[in-house]
């Protein structure tokens, strides 16, 4: 089952709408702030999360008057999860198996970075979770992967480690091929960064480790 998580952070509206049209998603879940960018798209989530420090108080309001099942997830400010972390689990009790994150790269670093490692969080709640803006599309790879040219979000495919060490990391079908190659955290980055498929089709294995993997485009 797909779930979509529009947080408070940086939305692109337009971009939000062709995804949309494009994919089918079997549960929303609105972020605190978010819920002014479902209001605009005009949809209605199955599920509202936050301590609202930054939605709208007539937004929240107009969607509290609203007809049919909404799950209302309210917390305080003062907590020890983030927002989004707090949507993925609302996520994971409505039977999500992947999540799309939109509005989790933009503004604040800190944001950004502790958005990033929630994926780890999708993956222990048994969920397969992927941040989305204009420009990237973010996701964990545990083992190998194919990736093929018609289906990749932009030119670039690049490869981080998430874990201190990822080894035996064997690249095919791109133009910076590897071989069992050993990376570790802020050593060699450039081995694995803005690397591209050189035909239709190219493939990653690795012995063991996490890696992000950012699909990007100019």
């Amino acid at each position: 089952m797909d779930g979509l998580i529009l947080t408070g952070g940086s939305l692109d509206l337009a971009f939000a709408d062709s995804l949309l049209e494009k994919y089918r998603f079997d549960k929303m879940v609105a972020v605190d702030g978010g819920l002014k960018a479902v209001k605009e798209l005009g949809l209605k989530p199955d599920a509202i999360v936050g301590d609202f420090d930054t939605a709208s108080p007539e937004i929240v309001d107009e969607y509290k008057r609203m007809a049919g099942p909404v799950t209302w997830d309210i917390h305080k400010p003062e907590k020890d999860e983030t927002d989004t972390e707090l949507a993925l689990a609302v996520a994971a009790r409505l039977g999500c198996t992947r999540v799309l994150i939109l509005g989790a790269t933009g503004g604040r670093l800190d944001h950004l970075l502790a958005n990033i490692h929630l994926l780890y969080y999708c993956q222990e709640m048994g969920m397969e979770g992927r941040i989305a803006d204009p420009q990237n599309y973010l996701y964990l790879l545990m083992g190998k992967k194919e990736f093929y040219k018609s289906d990749v979000w932009g030119r670039y495919i690049s490869f981080i480690p998430f874990t201190e060490q990822v080894t035996g990391i064997t690249l095919k079908g791109f133009k910076y091929p590897l071989n069992k190659k050993n990376i570790k955290i802020g050593r060699e980055s450039g081995l694995c960064v803005s690397n591209e498929l050189t035909g239709e089709r190219g493939s990653i294995e690795f012995d063991s480790g996490i890696l992000i993997c950012v699909e990007s485009k100019d």
